[in-house]
């Protein structure tokens, strides 16, 4: 799969690339383009940058705003793939593929819908990558409410697995190495989960299973961007971002069965001055609730065969739970998760059908987190968090025992 490209000044060798991944992000992303330019020019002037565009054949005109996009000198190429080609992943892998042909030591890699991205975020991105680091995960403040897959599933599952406390595994802004960009091109693990939105989590994983030096850069300011109502339809990104999850977890059990709690992982770029507040995401309580139940009576039978006896039991007693009292449990959510881990591993029933089964506690799990920090900030809603982790570190003996 060639990709198509249009490098107008005939870019052949760079030091640092800013990638930007898109799919008719014609209206939002000339910001992230400009900003970039910026933070290049004032933290980076004294090497040779290139900001890369790579599109899923926007039939928007992205390609177009993106060249046309002013960025005071700093080249610009523009890279799709073939029609008809989709997925964000794809994207990431014609990226890989240019960085190396460049020979460039740096990318950093940020949405196309980014709002509050300043000229700060890509020195806080790629400055480690320059300092020993191969990897830089973001770290901002959002709303305790946005990026509920992450604080419900990613973030406390990869920590209590690979024992790396990254806290947005899943940020889709992301500092790497021209090294890390060649492991990820030729890694054996890439399939069509990867190839959309597994891709985050993706190279995430494969950061802390392949050794490679980790840190987090503090981006001063909240993620804005489009954000979602949790209970809002989830859409492919949740099957991809899970599935991938899974996939891993069956590819690096030796890793993960041998990994004994999680260490912090450093931070780059602290303490930028005051911490803005991210905008507030409203969430439908009573939507929530509804797809949890309905699910549950649904999906009752398909239970039975995936949950040990204790934690069925212990489900089935949640689901009695009116709306304003309901809660579940942070070791039975730890259980849920291992037990679907493998139900897919041991193909259960149809691996994709696994993570559907999956939907509606996760619904639950995300009421369940709503109203147990309704009334906190967002500090005590990360301290909750936290602690909630540290119940997955402690849970995970259950999933090396029913691997084995």
């Amino acid at each position: 799969m060639k990709a198509l490209e249009n490098n107008p000044m005939n870019i052949t060798h760079t030091d640092i690339v800013v990638g930007i991944p898109s799919y008719n992000e014609a209206a939002t992303i000339s910001f992230p383009t400009s900003q970039a330019a910026l933070g290049l020019q004032e933290h980076f002037n004294h090497m040779d940058a290139v900001i890369i565009n790579c599109d899923n054949n926007s039939t928007d005109g992205t390609g177009k705003v993106f060249l046309n996009t002013d960025t005071r000198g700093i080249p610009k190429i523009y890279l799709s793939t073939p029609k008809g080609v989709k997925g964000k992943g794809n994207n990431f892998k014609n990226l890989f593929r240019k960085v190396l042909e460049l020979n460039a030591k740096a990318v950093v890699v940020v949405d196309a819908d980014l709002k509050s991205i300043t000229p700060r975020w890509i020195k806080n991105l790629g400055e480690p990558l320059f300092n020993d680091f191969g990897f830089v995960a973001p770290l901002y403040v959002r709303h305790k409410y946005d990026g509920t897959i992450t604080n419900n599933i990613a973030y406390p599952m990869t920590r209590s697995l690979y024992g790396r406390r990254v806290r947005q595994p899943i940020g889709g802004d992301f500092g790497f190495s021209g090294t890390l960009a060649g492991i990820f091109l030729k890694s054996g693990l890439w399939d069509e989960d990867v190839s959309q939105f597994g891709i985050d989590i993706w190279m995430t994983t494969i950061a802390m299973n392949e050794g490679v030096p980790i840190c987090q850069a503090f981006m001063g300011r909240p993620k804005v961007h489009k954000p979602k109502d949790p209970a809002a339809d989830l859409g492919p990104m949740f099957k991809q971002v899970i599935g991938t999850m899974f996939n891993l977890m069956v590819a690096y059990r030796d890793k993960w069965k041998a990994t004994k709690w999680s260490k912090p992982t450093a931070i780059f770029g602290f303490g930028l001055g005051e911490v803005e507040m991210p905008p507030p995401v409203a969430v439908n309580r009573e939507k929530l609730y509804q797809r949890f139940r309905e699910g549950f009576h649904t999906n009752w039978d398909i239970y039975r065969s995936i949950f040990s006896f204790e934690n069925l039991q212990k489900v089935r007693e949640i689901a009695s739970l009116s709306l304003d009292h309901f809660e579940m449990p942070v070791t039975v959510w730890a259980k849920i998760l291992f037990d679907f881990a493998l139900a897919y591993h041991k193909q259960t029933l149809e691996r994709s059908r696994v993570i559907e089964v999956l939907i509606p506690l996760y619904y639950g799990m995300t009421l369940s987190f709503v109203n147990k920090t309704q009334g906190m900030s967002i500090q005590q809603a990360e301290e909750f968090l936290e602690d909630m982790c540290l119940v997955f570190e402690q849970t995970k003996p259950y999933i090396i025992d029913r691997w084995n």
